[in-house]
């Protein structure tokens, strides 16, 4: 089962920075889950949000955001947005990456920076927007794929292949062993997010899911 850090580890240090990178390393997570979107000048960057206001010391939308703008934001705790290219370097030969695509049309660019950066791996790439999926697995045929799941779907299996998907996110509270069972009889691997109470965790791992997603990925047992 992966230890897998949400926004790096976001329960100890502000997410999607280096910094939250750097502690879910220390922390000993499998993977860290990270946010991508881009800039109005094209940039991919590490941030949730599609608006600045929570996090930083700007408003508006990412989007609506040239690059060098953002780059002078102070984002809480005195760190700064990082660029994807930054985010990479944090983690290369230490964790391996989930990256969401947080935006709707940005699988190219995605591929395309990932496939120049290099990354060794694990890479998965994850969204809620599965066509954007569907497309990374035509530039990427050998690519990992997470289809993020709003709710139960009926026929949850369908619903992951349907997107092309080699796992599936699901919010723990909806996950019991026989859903569990049907996806991994289909070949699907099934992440739990985002789990936090250590009660919680440990009936994730009784339900035999491949990875918890945490906030404190220390928390999580091999």
């Amino acid at each position: 089962m992966l230890r897998i850090g949400h926004r790096g580890a976001a329960g100890y240090v502000t997410e999607n920075t280096l910094a939250s990178i750097a502690k879910a390393v220390e922390l000993g997570a499998d993977l860290v889950e990270l946010d991508v979107l881009a800039t109005r000048d094209g940039r991919l960057v590490v941030f949730h949000d599609r608006r600045l206001d929570r996090l930083t010391t700007g408003k508006g939308l990412v989007a609506e955001t040239v690059w060098a703008d953002l780059r002078r934001l102070t984002v809480t705790g005195g760190h700064r947005i990082p660029t994807l290219e930054e985010a990479v370097a944090a983690a290369e030969g230490k964790v391996g990456l989930m990256l969401e695509l947080k935006a709707q049309g940005i699988a190219d660019q995605l591929s395309d920076a990932m496939t120049r950066i290099g990354f060794a791996g694990p890479l998965i790439y994850a969204s809620f927007f599965h066509d954007d999926l569907q497309r990374l697995r035509r530039l990427q045929p050998k690519a990992h794929t997470l289809a993020l799941i709003v709710g139960r779907p009926v026929h949850p299996a369908t619903f992951a292949l349907d997107a092309k998907a080699t796992h599936v996110g699901i919010a723990f509270e909806t996950l019991d062993h026989p859903y569990v069972e049907t996806l991994h009889a289909a070949g699907i691997k099934v992440f739990a997010f985002t789990v936090n109470d250590p009660t919680d965790i440990q009936r994730m791992a009784q339900l035999g899911v491949d990875g918890i997603v945490s906030d404190f990925p220390d928390r999580i047992s091999r």
